[in-house]
């Protein structure tokens, strides 16, 4: 697990998030595809994590749902990311198996993130960072938190909340070992410049 973690927005034009989640795809591999749609209906949630989930398939990238468990069951998906108010880490595990990714939103809190390990996340997301577009969160996080986790995370950690290349550069120098983007690539001019200049900043890694 390395490199750029593609997020989707909350878009209801199915056509258009699949037009630049393929054309992200072509660009360079990335680690990642998380269907995010807070605001989608069961129906709309239902066609778009299909579509997305054949996508990735075709491309050879891990599809993961952002908190649906049970929509994560139902297509088979690849894993589920799971943020403070969603089920325990522990639970979502006994009930996926060893075999299916679990990732696990820790903000700013390393207790947090050591429990999720404990729990058998497969990886942890610090942040926000940065302001975003996107997320409504406090910024809190302070980059301090990766020279802390790289001494007591065995697993992947994630850096989320306003991340551009320029500003996620840093963090990966700190250790992080994916960056989850969202309006950095799919409002870009250019989606594969954006996914390339991503990526390069984990280039020899």
């Amino acid at each position: 697990m390395q490199g750029l973690y593609l997020v989707t927005p909350n878009w209801d034009d199915t056509s258009r998030m699949l037009q630049l989640s393929e054309e992200a795809m072509k660009a360079a591999p990335i680690a990642m595809l998380q269907y995010r749609h807070k605001e989608a209906g069961p129906v709309l949630r239902h066609e778009q994590a299909s579509a997305l989930l054949a996508l990735c398939r075709r491309h050879r990238v891990p599809f993961i749902v952002n908190d649906h468990v049970d929509l994560c069951t139902e297509l088979d998906a690849d894993g589920v990311h799971l943020g403070g108010t969603d089920a325990e880490v522990a639970q979502v595990r006994k009930r996926l198996g060893k075999g299916k990714i679990i990732g696990a939103s820790c903000y700013g809190d390393m207790l947090r993130a050591l429990n999720a390990q404990e729990a058998s996340a497969s990886y942890v997301a610090f942040g926000g960072f940065y302001p975003s577009r996107v997320k409504k969160y406090a910024v809190t996080t302070s980059p301090a938190i990766l020279d802390q986790a790289r001494s007591v995370i065995q697993v992947p950690t994630v850096v989320i909340g306003g991340m551009t290349p320029q500003n996620a550069a840093p963090l990966v120098e700190r250790g992080a070992h994916m960056v989850a983007a969202i309006s950095s690539v799919y409002q870009a001019e250019s989606v594969a410049q954006a996914v390339g200049q991503f990526q390069s900043l984990f280039a020899g890694r």
